[in-house]
């Protein structure tokens, strides 16, 4: 019998015998669906991966809100640390440890407010000084105005287009406006200066405990680590801050000695200015502190003021090269470039802040790291004190020397003329 068309399809369509025939497609299988689900671990890393996004989104939202609480126990960190030896000496003659954190607060407090209290004198006897003297003051600037370009100004004409002008009114209301924000802003330091006080109190106080907590989930190879980076810490803390305070001394009684020589009024209250500004606060304390003495100075007589210009420059330079090296040599051991870069960079990250704690930062990070560096014998080679090895041969003026002759010798003397003999 012939075959028919479906049984020679089929025929032409079998597999050679010994191959293995291909694979039907996924659409005549029942298990389609089987094979395109997704696997079982999928979900839990998507769900995961979205858990992790979120808890970043969290934390960064967190850290933003936070930034300001985490400066102020930076900086209350620092300052107790600063206090630690006091406090620790005190402690250590059977004083409580709260009360001696306590009495050495009071007495910082007195000093800050009676600084404050001669500053805020000082410039308000200025600030009356100058209204006092304004009329006068107003009369012969008028006077040159009339006499140089022949005019006929008053004051009561000035009064009068002062009292009746937009810019006053404007500005008297853009003043009565800003009232509310100065005040907002002098109770937010307030706030911060109260949190940054309480938070150095009680880190100075619970010294012992805070470390003691600290250790307790740590090895013991682990707590002499952190505890000899504690100790490091309150050695260049307090040695950093007290050599500050001994230079501001320093630069106090100098300062007071010109001024009161050159009979420039608020003389005690200028120099304590000068010492504190001048050495408390980093790059700019030096000439933020000899500004206002100049201004004062001023008052009294221009020469006076160059007087105290070149005093404030000249101390500037003796204390930079002579006095800070021997002060800061045993108490914070830094380089004075690495300090000034480290101002700058504490000044980059954390702003006024940073630059207050980056040196202390920094030498204690120095000190640490010191600890695990192996350090050689230097050779004794000249090179190593500056001197360099210039060789055996001629000098370079030598060697002009000899190209000069070599190269006069080749083209002859220029200075002898054509047609004459040697």
């Amino acid at each position: 019998m012939a075959p028919t068309d479906e049984t020679g399809q089929i025929a032409r369509n079998a597999s050679p015998p010994g191959t293995t025939p291909p694979p039907e497609p996924f659409s005549s299988r029942g298990d389609a669906g089987h094979a395109a689900r997704m696997p079982r671990w999928l979900p839990r890393a998507m769900v995961l991966a979205l858990a992790l996004v979120g808890a970043f989104q969290l934390g960064t939202w967190a850290f933003h809100q936070l930034v300001g609480l985490l400066l102020n126990i930076l900086i209350a960190f620092f300052l107790a640390l600063a206090i630690e030896p006091a406090v620790s000496r005190m402690a250590a003659r059977g004083m409580r440890r709260g009360l001696a954190t306590f009495l050495v607060f009071f007495g910082l407090l007195i000093a800050v407010v009676g600084f404050f209290a001669l500053l805020g004198s000082m410039l308000a006897g200025q600030i009356i000084k100058m209204i006092e003297g304004f009329p006068e003051y107003l009369d012969s600037v008028i006077h040159w105005v009339n006499t140089t370009f022949h005019t006929e100004l008053r004051r009561v004409d000035i009064q009068e287009g002062l009292l009746h002008s937009n810019w006053l009114k404007k500005y008297a209301q853009n003043s009565a406006a800003g009232v509310l924000d100065v005040s907002t802003q002098v109770l937010g330091g307030l706030f911060q200066l109260l949190t940054i006080a309480l938070f150095s109190f009680y880190f100075a106080a619970d010294g012992p405990r805070l470390r003691r907590a600290l250790c307790s989930v740590l090895p013991p190879a682990r707590q002499a680590e952190v505890l000899r980076a504690w100790e490091i810490a309150v050695d260049k803390t307090g040695g950093y801050l007290y050599s500050r305070g001994l230079m501001a001394l320093i630069s106090g009684v100098a300062h007071y000695i010109l001024l009161q020589a050159l009979g420039i009024p608020y003389a005690p209250v200028l120099a304590v200015w000068v010492g504190v500004v001048s050495q408390f606060i980093p790059t700019i304390g030096t000439y933020l502190a000899g500004a206002l003495p100049m201004l004062i100075a001023f008052t009294v007589s221009p020469l006076y003021a160059l007087w105290v210009l070149i005093f404030v420059v000249v101390y500037q330079q003796f204390e930079n090269y002579m006095l800070q090296p021997k002060l800061t040599s045993k108490t914070v051991d830094i380089h004075p470039a690495v300090a000034f870069g480290s101002v700058i960079a504490g000044t980059a990250l954390l702003g006024a802040v940073g630059a207050l704690i980056s040196i202390p930062a920094v030498a204690t990070l120095q000190a640490f790291l010191g600890a695990y560096v192996k350090r050689y014998a230097v050779t004794d080679d000249p090179r190593v004190h500056g001197h360099r090895d210039r060789g055996e041969g001629p000098g370079p003026l030598t060697r002009a020397r000899e190209l000069w002759t070599r190269g006069r010798d080749r083209t002859g003397d220029p200075r002898r003329r054509p047609g004459e003999s040697g």
